[in-house]
């Protein structure tokens, strides 16, 4: 990469480390201004658009970085699941510890998902749905899984997937102290991915006595 190619990617990055910290302070994605968020990353509005059209780009470009990161933390879990016979709970803690590795971008992916802007919170969607279909074919290798049909591992990763996206707000930041430990956000995600794997262990279909 020459040096000016490497310059322009390091202000890309920096706007969107930008629009990051901004969001921090309890702001969403579409409160914020291109102004400000130029001006955060140290170069005058009219810069940002060498290196995005608008700001929706700027939040499509967000979704990206989420979802790469997302996709690093599942292959290890993925491994430690797998190829070292991990469980449950070893699986969450990968996953937390990536969260809080990569704290502002998992709060971006925490928030945005019900946030302003449509863009964001289609390509949001679509990361879901992209991640539940890499689960199924992950399921379709689990030997207590192959029971299920293909229609059935997909309810099944639908499933997983969305409680993770649903629990990720309440990852982000310490429980309260005084919170019992089988309510904190992290014993209850493992609780409620028990109880999916375990149903699925069992289940049968509908119309086989299961329903």
């Amino acid at each position: 990469m020459s040096p000016r190619a490497e310059q322009k990617q390091q202000t890309r990055q920096a706007l969107m480390d930008a629009a990051r910290e901004l969001m921090d302070s309890n702001r969403g994605f579409d409160s914020l201004s291109l102004r400000e968020v130029s001006r955060a990353a140290g170069i005058v509005p009219t810069g940002f658009y060498r290196h995005f059209p608008d700001m929706d780009e700027l939040g499509l470009a967000l979704v990206t970085e989420v979802g790469e990161t997302f996709r690093d933390t599942i292959r290890v879990v993925r491994h430690n699941e797998f190829e070292l016979g991990g469980v449950i709970d070893a699986s969450v803690h990968i996953f937390l510890g990536a969260v809080a590795a990569n704290r502002s971008q998992f709060l971006f992916l925490a928030r945005e998902q019900y946030g302003g802007s449509l863009p964001v919170r289609q390509a949001l969607v679509g990361l879901r749905e992209s991640i539940a279909a890499d689960l199924v074919d992950d399921l379709a290798l689990m030997p207590k899984l192959q029971h299920l049909d293909t229609p059935a591992k997909a309810v099944l990763a639908d499933m997983v997937v969305k409680t993770v996206f649903a629990t990720l707000p309440e990852l982000i930041d310490p429980p309260a102290a005084s919170l019992p430990a089988h309510l904190t956000p992290e014993a209850k995600m493992i609780q409620q991915l028990r109880f999916i794997f375990i149903g699925a262990k069992h289940w049968r279909g509908l119309g086989r006595g299961d329903e």
